[in-house]
């Protein structure tokens, strides 16, 4: 990952909103804001009226309010982004959305490269639901921060663990070939690459460490051909972005 271009980190899609699309609010419509109280353009204020001492948890909608914080991440507002997560998680009661709410917490702070808050998040998504339907992607970012903050033995049992999960999880599969590569275990990694292009991931990243295993593996003309595509879609990638 060390020479790899950044990427962006796995975050839910939430509940979406309703149709036809009305516009996007940073001010959930069940608050009303006193202007003699507060600025109405501070970034702020939604942090402010939903401190618990203010609202009933009765006042909050918090999948209105994960819609939000999913806004945040969108317009690359990572920090509001964070604080608005860990206010669904506080306010809802479903342990699931609460997961949710923590994954995707992990995710802003991960964006900011705050590697320490975005594993005690990844790790508060993961303390009681471990089999549910965000487990994976929080095993999977957890593994990737853990590897941004120097702890590659552990990023590894955790790549492990998200694609036990979920077998179907790409990316999971693809973290799990990255980690086993850096330690040297070249056809495992090889293996685990294959897995993550068979299941639609297929990207320059993964065929050049899967490129890399090979050239361990001494299998040099496949290894260059990877090369070689890997070459011609980040061509490719670049003239999209030049028209």
């Amino acid at each position: 990952m060390t020479d790899r271009e950044p990427e962006d980190h796995e975050f839910s899609e939430g509940q979406g909103f309703d149709d036809p699309y009305e516009g996007f609010d940073l001010e959930p419509p069940e608050f009303e804001v006193d202007p003699d109280k507060v600025d109405p353009v501070d970034s702020r204020v939604v942090t402010d009226l939903l401190d618990r001492r203010n609202v009933s948890n009765d006042a909050v909608d918090p999948e209105q309010l994960l819609d939000v914080g999913l806004e945040y991440m969108h317009i690359n507002r990572h920090e509001q982004a964070a604080e608005t997560f860990e206010r669904v998680a506080q306010y809802t009661d479903d342990d699931c959305l609460e997961q949710e709410a923590w994954t995707n917490k992990g995710a802003a702070h991960a964006e900011l490269e705050e590697w320490d808050a975005a594993i005690g998040a990844y790790k508060e998504a993961l303390r009681e639901l471990e089999d549910t339907e965000h487990a994976a992607t929080a095993e999977t970012n957890l593994a990737y921060a853990l590897w941004e903050s120097g702890r590659s033995e552990q990023a590894l049992e955790h790549a492990e663990r998200a694609v036990e999960i979920d077998p179907r999880f790409a990316e999971a599969w693809y973290n799990r070939g990255f980690f086993l590569l850096e330690r040297g275990l070249a056809e495992d990694a090889v293996e685990a690459f294959d897995n993550a292009i068979r299941l639609g991931f297929r990207n320059a990243d993964v065929l050049e460490e899967k490129a890399r295993g090979l050239e361990e593996l001494g299998e040099y003309e496949e290894a260059e051909e990877l090369a070689d595509e890997v070459k011609e879609m980040r061509e490719s990638a670049e003239e999209q972005l030049l028209e």
